[in-house]
């Protein structure tokens, strides 16, 4: 038997206690003594909620008793019969008489007021909100993000360590969680035909791609999360990508222009850290972790838990993925629910960017499920689920115990559904196909979200408290904003570079001469010192000039720095770049609210599949 099964829970305390012999067995044993304490985590034993017989004749001691030396509410009556300690007058004889349990009012007899009582007994532990324990992590072909508790790894940290699979990628990421920033984690599902009965599903002969890809943000003030899916016919570059081989060796596998996305997986050998590093290079997020799973995921996950509730407008019959199911709501598990995330031709055009769709409604589903059921105070079904979890599961090194994925989770724990948002990833047809099979990236939208996801700008409303001082502070500074604008021909400036890039600030001129109308502007070379934040220095008679060059650069009012005294006519004002800057034309300031027709989708609601 596994030793993890002899933990049992214990809903007197909240807490899990060692599962000891049949209470057949406890009732003919002496009971522990009194002042012996329970081991950490366990309970005391009890016979039908009452302590078992032991007590000896008059004048006779327990064995029990006489090895431990315990004495009961300071004397050895519990344990001699009728001696009476020195100097206990009539009244306290009589009250130990009535709480004995030759008295029938004691423990042994359980009908009395005081039936049950241990003296010395620890008093319960008051009941925990045992919903708010912790966070595991799961996946599947939808990915996974799934809610446990930190419980399945105080039960057995081994036997759960023992399902999980994990793969060396190097500096391909680390950190995140523990370090105060917004944590960037890649939840993949392969198409790889791995399990009992998937044998006719996925690629045949091939190391799996990344089918299902998702990037999870969780911002760094923990309160809210945004879940960008990344199509798996997007036409991007695959980067140089340094592999771990089995030897210990590291092997270069060269990087591919304009291919799939899905190929940055199990294709010429690519782990998932080619996918993290081709996410990167895409988002310029540094991607900290990877979770990944098979099919398996999806059907084990769901049936762990009892299934997922989906929605359609119109009942669906698809031969091709054997999905069946009625219109309105369903709860689909193990094959149903692949089924369901897997399948193009139900919804939609039939695309895959319509099957993302569905597959964010299904994960909203499941997170909402596991959020409201019991599965997290329910013993049992935690353990399956948290056993289904951690098989279904490979996750990179830097979370690659049950200990790590539980830190994890309980530093994510706390985020509301109405605060996770979906999001997939803007994208238009690929104009050089005249038969439609891929995508390209829609600049116009995907650069936007990405400063906003790299600033840890939330997609969704999330209040945030801040004190008077700042909010008086930031209001007088985009006052700075409002107010007339000069022409751009009219704008002189002077450019200086203090960030990062080599070369940004003759960058930044010829666009702002060629391709804004920017003529009166100059280069100033390098800045005296780097500086994290970009600058626009300007005198008061400058301002209707600064509001110009602020929108042209897209720079935030934090940007603006007003000096006191009025400038010469021919006088340029100075923008230094900093580290902030991205290239000319890319904006300095993160967007305060996300493109049109993103097609969100919020994890709180119910949205049925068309």
């Amino acid at each position: 038997m596994d030793p993890a099964d002899q933990w049992v829970f214990d809903p007197d305390t909240g807490d899990y206690r060692l599962r000891l012999p049949s209470s057949g067995a406890q009732a003919t044993s002496a009971p522990p003594s009194p002042s012996v304490s329970a081991p950490s985590g366990s309970s005391s034993p009890r016979a039908g909620g009452s302590r078992a017989t032991g007590t000896r004749a008059a004048g006779s001691r327990s064995a029990g008793s006489r090895a431990s030396g315990s004495r009961a509410s300071g004397s050895r009556a519990a344990d001699r019969g009728t001696a009476t300690p020195r100097g206990e007058v009539p009244r306290q004889r009589r009250r130990r008489a009535a709480e004995s349990p030759s008295a029938g009012g004691g423990a042994a007899g359980g009908d009395g007021p005081k039936a049950g009582r241990q003296t010395g007994r620890r008093k319960p532990k008051p009941k925990k909100d045992r919903k708010k324990k912790a966070l595991l992590w799961t996946g599947g072909v939808t990915a996974f993000l799934v809610v446990g508790t930190s419980a399945a790894a105080y039960i057995a940290y081994e036997h759960f360590d023992g399902n999980l699979s994990t793969v060396d990628v190097g500096n391909a990421g680390n950190g995140g969680f523990g370090e105060g920033g917004p944590i960037n984690i890649l939840l993949i599902g392969t198409d790889k035909r791995t399990g009992k009965g998937n044998e006719g599903y996925g690629d045949s002969g091939s190391g799996g791609h990344a089918d299902t890809t998702f990037l999870f943000h969780v911002s760094e003030d923990r309160t809210n999360a945004t879940v960008l899916s990344i199509p798996r016919d997007l036409i991007t570059d695959i980067p140089d990508c340094p592999t771990k081989q089995a030897d210990g060796s590291t092997e270069i596998i060269p990087g591919t222009p304009s291919t799939r996305f899905n190929n940055s997986l199990g294709q010429e050998g690519r782990d998932p850290g080619c996918t993290m590093r081709t996410v990167k290079e895409l988002t310029g997020l540094d991607v900290h972790h990877f979770m990944m799973a098979d099919f398996n995921a999806v059907k084990t996950l769901t049936t762990a838990i009892d299934g997922v509730d989906v929605c359609l407008e119109k009942p669906v019959k698809d031969p091709k993925s054997k999905l069946d199911l009625p219109a309105g709501v369903s709860t689909v598990m193990g094959e149903d629910a692949l089924a369901f995330v897997r399948t193009r031709n139900s919804f939609g055009n039939s695309s895959d960017l319509d099957r993302i769709k569905v597959q964010q409604q299904f994960l909203s589903s499941m997170i909402r499920k596991l959020k409201s059921n019991d599965t997290l105070t329910d013993p049992g079904k935690l353990w399956d689920l948290a056993d289904a979890v951690t098989k279904a599961l490979t996750v990179d090194t830097g979370i690659g115990t049950i200990k790590k994925l539980t830190q994890l989770g309980q530093e994510i724990s706390g985020i509301n559904t109405k605060n996770i948002s979906f999001v997939t990833l803007p994208v238009n047809d690929n104009p050089a196909e005249r038969v439609k099979a891929t995508v390209v990236l829609d600049e116009a939208k995907a650069r936007p979200l990405f400063s906003m996801l790299q600033n840890d700008v939330s997609l969704t409303e999330v209040e945030k408290k801040e004190k008077a001082a700042k909010d008086k502070a930031k209001k007088e500074q985009e006052a700075l904003l409002k107010g007339e604008r000069a022409a751009a021909s009219d704008v002189r400036v002077e450019v200086l570079n203090g960030g990062e890039i080599a070369g940004a600030a003759q960058a930044t001129l010829s666009w702002l001469q060629n391709s804004q109308g920017v003529p009166k502007s100059s280069n100033g070379g390098n800045a005296p010192s780097r500086i994290a934040e970009t600058t626009l220095e300007f005198a008061p008679n400058q301002a209707d000039q600064a509001r110009k060059l602020a929108d042209i650069m897209g720079l935030p009012a934090s940007a603006l720095k007003q000096g006191t005294e009025d400038a010469e006519p021919l006088e340029p004002m100075t923008l230094t770049l900093g580290a902030d800057f991205k290239g000319a034309g890319i904006p300095i300031a993160a967007p305060t609210k996300p493109p049109e027709d993103l097609g969100n989708v919020e994890a709180d609601k119910q949205i049925c599949a068309k």
